[in-house]
């Protein structure tokens, strides 16, 4: 009698956990498996190319769309104090050039809200109304959504970048690679209950 008792009482809230976690499960793989395999989206100008800073690879990216005329100012969004635009562009790999002229740099963000926020910030201030967004392919979906939140009103053009160290095929026998998709995984999953309870 004590069995069934306990099994009663432990029964639905087990269930109710093997679910949450198969639901999970289900999420990660349709998250993983929907990363951007592609360096980049569309070839339309905006009126503004933003960099989320983490990576040189973002920088380089983002410098040669600037080159291209895809947009009129380079806005990275994240630098560190004390980084001036030459230190950025030697980190990147980058000679200085006459593009420094539409170089924009951001020292408010450290982390993909304050980005959203900063970037928002400065787009009103010059009265831009898209942009071209440079990310990682693994962390585009959450910016999308923290700059969906940020400026609902600015069309935003996805730009992400694949990094060589992640390995999306096959990406559960990397443990790397496996690490940093639930980790992002959960942070878009916080921040889309965010923007679910803020609306």
């Amino acid at each position: 009698m004590l069995a069934q008792r306990v099994a009663r009482v432990l029964l639905p809230p087990a269930a109710l956990l093997g679910l949450a976690l198969v639901c999970w499960l289900g999420g990660l793989v349709w998250f993983a498996q929907t990363i951007p395999r592609e360096d980049g989206w569309a070839d339309r100008a905006t009126d503004a190319i933003v960099v989320l800073t983490g990576g040189s690879e973002r920088i380089s990216t983002g410098v040669q769309l600037l080159s291209r005329g895809l947009g009129r100012t380079l806005f990275v969004s994240g630098v560190h104090q004390g980084v001036d635009l030459r230190d950025m562009l030697r980190a990147a790999r980058l000679e200085p050039s006459t593009l420094e002229c539409c170089i924009v740099l951001g020292y408010e963000a450290g982390d993909t809200v304050g980005n959203a926020a900063e970037t928002a910030a400065w787009m009103r201030s010059r009265s831009y109304e898209s942009l071209r967004l440079v990310t990682s392919n693994y962390h585009m979906r959450r910016s999308l959504l923290e700059f969906g939140m940020a400026m609902p009103q600015v069309d935003v053009v996805p730009h992400p970048v694949a990094p060589d160290a992640v390995k999306l095929a096959d990406w559960w026998r990397w443990p790397g690679t496996l690490a940093l998709i639930v980790n992002e995984y959960n942070k878009y999953l916080f921040a889309l209950a965010r923007y679910t309870l803020s609306s």
